[in-house]
């Protein structure tokens, strides 16, 4: 079984939308072991929403649309398919009340418009909308298009999200004949090319029905292991397999074989040692801090950040000494290892990481050019030593580029640090 998405909206061809819906509805199509094989932006025109439809069963037996479902006039998604079909409206009772009911507590009175939000196509298995009011409907298509299948969706991503979950997921996975495994490998500090080079020997000897994609990003690249076949328990096999024998050529540059961030398994480790941070801040500007305590639970670990963006700032919130900034620079290692012990006497955590550096456009010079960072970590162990290193790296992007990558490498830091503390 292949299934095509349809995201129909002038709105994501005019760029005024990013398509948010279409990954979400691949990852869970693909879990179930029915894979999408095209992703297809539509206008509002009917035509062009029948005409899709009709090259997409061409190609797929499930055509998962989205968008277009709402009371105004340029939502033509369902008239578009009635026509198409040649079906007309039933009301659906419980999706009416639901609508009804959702009005009346807002004291507001149901109209025809409402109750035409609850009219689905005849023939369809309705999907409730419990984060809405348009129910979303799964179509089988009959004699006109033998064996396809049609499920219509709004755009509001949390509509279809719990439609997905709740009814679509639920209706299909019997129907797909295949299970399939897709395993993440997440990496850091390391390129697209030095990966590749690394992991070539698993990557050319990938069992039958394994595919592994490169999934490149702001800060790095990641890997998709994806295995396919009819038997749960082998998909599972050679999927651990390969994953295991990519963490075995990737070592250290390896943090995570789950769909988690670098940060999500900072705070975790942190959590599990008991142990509490502490960050200061100049060229990321709060971002390090920003990230940590992004992660649900970060309270029971995360003590404080400092945005020291001044000099001034470096030396009267972090005991950086004038004379390392008049001698070394704001950016270099003598002064991201001061911030980073400042930064830890000062909260009293058991480890912190410092940020200075240079984003750009400007600022740059040849010694330290623009995208140079060094990061300053310090930690302290139950005796009472303190530890204190600082690196100094380069990266190649814009302001906002380097800033993300400058607290990746600040992350990496307080990662590589918490392993060190583990030996």
């Amino acid at each position: 079984m292949k299934a095509i998405i349809l995201s129909i909206g002038d709105e994501l061809l005019k760029g005024h939308r990013v398509n948010t819906t279409a990954p979400f509805i691949a990852r869970e199509m693909g879990d179930i072991g029915i894979p999408v094989t095209r992703i297809v932006a539509c206008s509002d025109d009917p035509q062009a929403i029948r005409d899709s439809i009709v090259s997409s069963f061409a190609d797929a037996d499930l055509v998962l649309m989205t968008g277009g479902l709402g009371p105004t006039n340029d939502d033509r998604t369902r008239g578009a398919v009635q026509e198409l079909l040649g079906r007309g409206l039933v009301l659906d009772e419980p999706s009416f009340e639901r609508i009804a009911d959702y009005f009346r507590r807002r004291n507001r009175s149901v109209t025809e418009v409402m109750k035409d939000q609850a009219m689905v196509i005849e023939g369809s298995v309705t999907i409730p909308n419990t984060k809405g009011t348009a129910p979303g409907m799964i179509i089988e298509c009959g004699p006109q298009f033998a064996g396809r299948h049609l499920v219509l969706m709004p755009g509001v991503p949390a509509e279809m999200e719990a439609m997905m979950r709740l009814t679509v997921i639920p209706f299909f996975a019997p129907l797909s004949g295949a299970f399939i495994r897709h395993t993440p490998v997440m990496t850091l500090g390391i390129g697209e090319t030095l990966l590749a080079e690394m992991i070539a020997e698993v990557e050319e000897n990938l069992p039958l029905g394994t595919t592994l994609a490169y999934l490149p990003h702001a800060t790095g690249v990641s890997l998709m292991v994806s295995t396919s076949g009819v038997r749960r328990e082998e998909v599972e096999e050679q999927n651990r397999r390969v994953v295991e024998a990519i963490v075995s050529k990737a070592g250290h540059f390896v943090y995570a074989t789950s769909e988690v961030t670098l940060e999500e398994v900072i705070v975790k480790a942190l959590l599990e040692k008991g142990l509490t941070v502490a960050v200061a801040e100049s060229c990321t500007g709060g971002l390090v801090g920003s990230r940590l305590t992004d992660v649900a639970g970060s309270s029971g670990c995360f003590l404080e950040g400092l945005v020291t963006y001044s000099n001034q700032a470096k030396v009267r919130l972090l005991g950086v000494d004038p004379a390392t900034i008049e001698q070394h620079g704001a950016v270099s290692e003598p002064v991201a290892s001061e911030m980073a012990r400042g930064c830890l006497e000062r909260s009293g955590a058991e480890i912190a990481v410092a940020t200075t550096g240079i984003a750009g456009p400007g600022g740059g010079t040849p010694v330290k050019p623009v995208g140079t960072v060094c990061v300053g970590v310090a930690s302290k162990s139950p005796d009472g030593t303190v530890q204190v290193e600082a690196t100094r790296l380069t990266m190649y992007g814009d302001r906002h580029q380097n800033k993300l990558r400058f607290s990746e490498a600040a992350l990496r830091g307080l990662l590589e640090r918490l392993k060190q503390m583990e030996s």
